[in-house]
């Protein structure tokens, strides 16, 4: 999974505008190389990479990686603790925790929107956005648009 994620933490980075949030399913179909999306997530990851942008995201998105990879994927549990810990040592990669403040904010945001059928770690990651000045998220999922983030790969070439 290294060859994927680079090694080694650099100097201490922080997210900015311009980083790009990175969801639960972009992280599922990077490492999962037999899902359908995987070589477009991966194309627009290499893209991310290159262009030296930093990629984010959140210790909620991290446990609901773990759990859906290991219900869902025939990915055996240490390819994808393996993964884990290259994604949290990824000098392009920042890994924000979700505190006592974000939570209370995130599930402040999630009552604020009730007419929509997002989750508490749907609502951190927006909240976190926010907060950073991040309009991009390599995801799949809809709710981000919904929030008016910018879903990368493109909706238009997501089935």
């Amino acid at each position: 999974m290294s060859f994927l994620l680079g090694g080694g933490k650099a100097a201490s980075v922080m997210a900015t505008k311009g980083s790009v949030f990175v969801d639960t399913s972009g992280w599922a179909y990077l490492v999962d190389r037999s899902a359908e999306l995987h070589h477009s997530v991966h194309a627009v990851y290499q893209q991310i990479v290159a262009q030296r942008r930093l990629l984010v995201t959140t210790n909620y998105i991290i446990a609901e990686l773990v759990a859906l990879l290991t219900s869902r994927s025939r990915i055996p549990r240490q390819q994808i603790v393996m993964f884990i810990d290259a994604l949290k040592t990824a000098p392009h990669v920042e890994v924000i925790h979700i505190d006592l403040d974000l939570d209370a904010a995130s599930w402040t945001f999630l009552k604020a929107h009730a007419d929509k059928q997002w989750s508490l770690v749907d609502a951190s990651s927006f909240v976190v956005m926010s907060k950073h000045g991040m309009m991009e998220a390599l995801t799949t999922d809809h709710h981000f648009t919904q929030a008016g983030f910018v879903r990368l790969p493109a909706s238009n070439s997501i089935k």
